[in-house]
């Protein structure tokens, strides 16, 4: 991981905790900053300018998704929540506010260290055309002349489709929520109409995926989201 970004801040009350995630990610040789509290923890994020910021949402002088929205207004830093909140509607409104991922706690740091690289990826892309172009699986998106093929031949999306997809291939490894694709694709007139996102999802897959059944670019987030993986 040497040629990925390599500021971590770890925004956590619990010392054990922040001692175990800085073992664990300097072991993968990445830089690590700590704060353990939501004060410290912007003034971090501001001095340090850190490439992805690990957050507990249960801080001691406030509430992680405060920072979350405070940070949202000046930065697009890659945020990984790590927090014993559990329940869906926490997920939701982690994500909703600004999070990239989400962690429950207990956790393994095997998974942390696997969801800490995706996000640093997205910030690297190894394609220097990946601005024009987001190919995978054999599917290959040109995004100026707007076009598809799969393995080399035309395939046909209708136009929600099509933004449907771009908007997940233009944001890899990141948990998009319902309500963030439905505003991003239908508009805010269609917030509560999950059903379309459902419809249109399973057509894509099919279009998409190899197996439909089993996706491996096309991810549900049980309760939440989507998630695509290149």
């Amino acid at each position: 991981m040497n040629e990925l970004p390599t500021r971590i801040l770890v925004v956590e009350d619990d010392a054990t905790i922040r001692r175990v995630v800085r073992m664990a990610l300097e072991a993968e040789a990445l830089e690590v900053y700590e704060a353990e509290g939501l004060q410290r923890g912007l003034l971090e994020a501001g001095s340090r300018a850190p490439d992805l910021i690990i957050l507990d949402l249960g801080l001691p002088d406030g509430d992680g998704i405060e920072l979350i929205r405070d940070l949202r207004t000046w930065s697009e830093v890659s945020i990984i929540v790590l927090s014993a909140r559990d329940s869906e509607a926490s997920k939701i409104s982690a994500l909703d506010s600004g999070a990239d991922d989400y962690l429950a706690k207990p956790f393994g740091t095997g998974e942390l260290l696997a969801r800490v690289r995706s996000q640093l990826r997205r910030r690297h892309p190894h394609d220097s055309e990946a601005g024009a172009q987001v190919c995978f699986g054999g599917i290959c998106i040109d995004l100026n002349r707007r076009s598809v093929e799969r393995d080399g031949a035309p395939l046909h999306l209708t136009r929600l489709e099509y933004r449907l997809l771009v908007h997940l291939c233009t944001h890899p490894d990141r948990v998009l929520t319902h309500l963030h694709l439905l505003r991003a694709v239908w508009g805010p007139s269609h917030t509560e109409d999950t059903h379309y996102l459902r419809v249109f999802m399973a057509n894509l897959r099919k279009k998409i995926e190899e197996e439909p059944a089993r996706p491996r670019h096309l991810l549900t987030e049980v309760g939440v989201g989507y998630r695509f993986v290149p």
